[in-house]
């Protein structure tokens, strides 16, 4: 009997040890992490100008009726200001901040609150679209309170996170939540590679970070399911991918990927079984692209890539991740099944934002006209199509002059087609930039603003224009 007892009191004692180990696991509390992390999160928000046509009749035509395009153009242009909220972090002690790129996409102004009190003007060192990550630079000599990436290579299924943001405008909310799952693909862009979390995140939030335990970041917060806000399935940008771009957009303000040149595609159950592969694994070259890397090494439609640069290739959709995010111009071992036998290529990586197949693919944007009131002409941002076929040098940025009134102080000066490099000695890159030199001038005395421009024959010139 006093075996029977010793047993049950040792039984007890090991159960209530594991079970107290457990419960330590589970944080008591969240504030003095928040505390410590809220002074490096900071709430964004853009404005810029949304030109829309009004309708000139007293009624709507049907959605698709032909008369609906036919009449369109009859409407008056009219500019509003349109709004966006968003969040960010600072990663260092300068200003510098990291937030999604479609946060601040095409704004014309960018204001940074941080700490909830002090507001900063912005301006924008790199973004990228395919990854959907922005850096920007706080226009300021204070110092701040940066945070630091985390491995999110090490995040765990379970493990704890925190999100903080801003939601609905609603700035410095903290939300809780453990990580879902890892490496999902929800088809928002070329790059997936997401944290799924269930911590609350609505509209607002795009753009913040999410934390692990030690107060690390170790996702962007970058997309919810459901229209209708947070349905506990949000998803990061993992940091060890994002600070490969976060990296290069601070270094070059731009990205410079790893490019391979071929098309792929799954590997199916029934390839892998006429190509006598163990299991259905790697991912199958449709093409190669012509006098790419992968032509040029000698890898042919029909083979399946199983391994690059060490790392094995289980699914397709890991290729495009991992050579991204390998050095340009570095030579890599690619292991290829091909003939029912694997084979050794060693491949010279190009860069993807150079090649044709990325030319290509690119969506080309709208060319958007805005209008300079007190100058009375439109302009339009010069394009990478404008430098070159003007063949302007490659940094050239400034406004291209599409339209000038005949009431307009420019009309016997500059001709259309011109580009508006400087404005008063400062360089000019958005139409917010020429804005804000011409209303100086006009509170001004003197009235005149100089001008400096490349004509329609690409001539550099400096004008002095008389402002009414």
């Amino acid at each position: 009997m006093s075996k029977i007892k010793t047993s049950l009191i040792i039984i007890i004692f090991i159960f209530g040890f594991n079970l107290n180990s457990f419960s330590q696991n589970i944080p008591a509390t969240f504030a003095d992490l928040a505390e410590k992390l809220m002074p490096s999160v900071v709430n964004i928000s853009t404005t810029q100008t949304v030109v829309t046509n009004t309708n000139p009749f007293p009624f709507q035509f049907p959605p698709g009726s032909p008369f609906e395009d036919m009449f369109k153009e009859f409407g008056t242009p009219q500019e509003r200001q349109s709004t966006a909220l968003g969040s960010g972090f600072i990663i260092d002690q300068k200003g510098i901040v990291v937030t999604n790129n479609h946060v601040i996409q095409d704004a014309e102004d960018i204001i940074v609150r941080v700490n909830g009190d002090k507001e900063f003007k912005a301006k924008v060192i790199g973004s990228d679209p395919l990854s959907d990550i922005a850096v920007l630079q706080l226009e300021t000599k204070e110092k701040f309170i940066p945070v630091k990436f985390g491995d999110s290579d090490k995040s765990r299924i379970g493990d704890w996170v925190i999100a903080i943001g801003n939601p609905f405008g609603l700035g410095g909310t903290v939300t809780s939540g453990i990580i879902s799952a890892r490496n999902r693909s929800i088809g928002l862009s070329r790059y997936e590679d997401y944290i799924q979390t269930d911590a609350s995140i609505n509209s607002g939030n795009s753009g913040g970070p999410l934390f692990d335990m030690n107060g690390d970041v170790i996702g962007i917060n970058t997309a919810i399911l459901g229209r209708s806000g947070s349905i506990g399935i949000g998803f990061s940008i993992p940091s060890n991918s994002a600070k490969i771009v976060i990296d290069q957009l601070i270094k070059f303000g731009e990205t410079k990927r790893g490019w391979l040149g071929v098309r792929i595609q799954d590997v199916t159950k029934e390839i892998a079984e006429v190509e006598k592969l163990d299991q259905p694994r790697g991912a199958l070259v449709a093409s190669v692209a012509q006098n790419s890397p992968s032509e040029k090494a000698g890898v042919k439609a029909g083979d399946i890539i199983l391994e690059f640069n060490g790392e094995k290739i289980q699914e397709m959709k890991q290729l495009p991740i991992i050579v991204a995010r390998t050095e340009v111009g570095k030579n890599v071992k690619v292991k290829i099944w091909r003939d029912k036998k694997e084979i050794i290529k060693t491949i010279k990586l190009g860069r993807l934002e150079t090649s044709e197949d990325f030319k290509v693919a690119e969506k080309s944007k709208p060319l958007k006209e805005l209008g300079i009131e007190n100058l009375k002409i439109s302009v339009r941002e010069v394009t990478k199509e404008d430098i070159k076929n003007r063949r302007l040098p490659n940094q050239t940025t400034g406004l291209v002059i599409t339209k000038i009134e005949n009431d307009s102080p420019l009309i016997n000066s500059i001709d259309v087609n011109s580009i508006i490099l400087e404005a008063q000695k400062k360089k000019i890159k958005t139409v917010n930039d020429l804005n804000q030199a011409v209303r100086k001038v006009l509170n001004s005395n003197q009235k005149t603003i100089l001008l400096v421009i490349y004509n329609s024959q690409n001539q550099r010139r400096y004008i002095g224009i008389k402002l009414d």
